[in-house]
Order: structure tokens, then C-alpha cells, then sequence
């Protein structure tokens, strides 16, 4: 593990410092959701990710609108954008076609819904579940940033209330992508660094 201009790398992994030191807690009943339904282009997608879209999206159908059915059904499972890069579709350009509303108008993932109730082993595509983190894949590591948008300005301000810090927050989609092992490191590196910080 190594300190380097603000930055931090774990393994194959280089992390923004923001990432632990933002303060983040998803707000979903003040934010609705937004970030499933606004943005120009859908959630980034890996090669595997296209691959398993299509292979669940029969039983992922049932839990999703008719406006999402209907865009995948006439663009597929997984579209690109205008770098050429695989990403969930969008419904007329706005929402994920994969986005449904809960009884409280929340825009929710009708994929993670399904994970929910046992149909699929697929929780969400990881640029869903790591959000507000992108990562950036380089040929021999990853850049880890903390995307800033204005829409999570509720999550920003729950999060300084609640001091729970973005890493924190994202504890289980970084363990899903990286590791246990890793996610100790990095805990570890920041209790070094930031002695005293919670």
C-alpha cells in the first residue's frame, strides 16, 4: 500500500481520496431514485454483465414496467452509448428500462428486485451497486473516483449526519467487486492514515 498524491492503491486499485473522505448515505424517499432515471446514457455494463442480461431477462420481465419491456424488446437486453461502450438501455432517453416504481413512486431496480425474491443470482449490475463510485479499467489497474452530482446532494447531507463515510456506505458493493481481503486493506490503510477517524 502506497500514499501518493491524494491518492491510494490496494492491489490493482487506485482510489480518489474523496472516496474516504466524502460522507455519503443513499436518501432514497427525498431523492425518488433520480439516479435510475436521470443522465444521458444507461448504467455501464461489463462484457459479463451483457452476457448475463441476456440470460435473465426472461425472468427479470415480469418484475419491470411495460414502457422498459417495450424498449428492450425493440433495442435489447444492453445497448452502447457514444463511446462504444455497453450500457443498460434507456427508456426515450430517460430512465433505465430496467427501473420500476415502489408503492412510494421510488424509482428502484426491477433486476435487483428480482435478486430480492430468489429468481436470479444477479444482484445488479456493480456501476448500479458501487454508485457513487465509478471505476475507470486501465490494462493493468483500476481508477477508483467519487462521482459528484447534484441530485445526491440529500445523500451528501444524510451522510455527514449520519458520519458514514463513501467506503463505508459502500462496504458490500466494494467487497462484491474486489474482495474481503481487500476491503481490509483499505480499511486498514485509512485507520493508518487517518488514525482516529471513524
Amino acid at each position: 500500500m502506497l500514499y501518493l498524491c491524494a491518492m491510494i492503491i490496494i492491489g490493482q486499485t487506485l482510489l480518489s481520496d474523496e472516496i474516504y473522505l466524502e460522507q455519503f448515505v443513499c436518501d432514497l424517499p427525498v431523492c425518488k431514485g433520480g439516479c435510475c432515471v436521470e443522465g444521458d446514457a444507461g448504467a455501464p455494463l461489463s462484457e459479463e454483465e451483457t452476457l448475463i442480461l441476456q440470460e435473465i431477462y426472461a425472468r427479470v420481465k415480469p418484475f419491470m414496467i411495460e414502457k422498459g419491456i417495450a424498449t428492450v424488446e425493440e433495442e435489447g437486453t444492453w445497448v452502447t452509448d457514444p463511446a462504444d461502450e455497453p450500457v443498460t438501455p434507456l427508456v426515450e432517453g430517460g430512465q433505465c428500462a430496467y427501473v420500476y416504481y415502489d408503492e412510494h413512486d421510488i424509482a428502484k431496480c426491477a433486476i435487483e428486485k428480482a435478486w430480492e425474491e430468489g429468481v436470479i443470482d444477479f444482484q445488479k449490475p456493480i456501476s448500479c451497486h458501487l454508485y457513487p463510485i465509478r471505476i475507470t479499467s486501465y490494462p493493468f489497474y483500476d481508477a477508483l473516483n467519487y462521482h459528484r452530482w447534484p441530485i445526491c446532494n440529500c445523500a451528501r447531507k444524510k451522510g455527514a449526519k449520519l458520519k458514514v463515510r463513501v467506503f463505508r456506505f459502500l462496504k458490500e458493493a466494494l467487497v462484491r467487486k474486489y474482495g474481503e481481503q481487500w476491503y481490509e486493506e483499505l480499511e486498514a490503510y485509512i485507520s493508518m492514515a487517518f488514525e482516529g477517524e471513524k
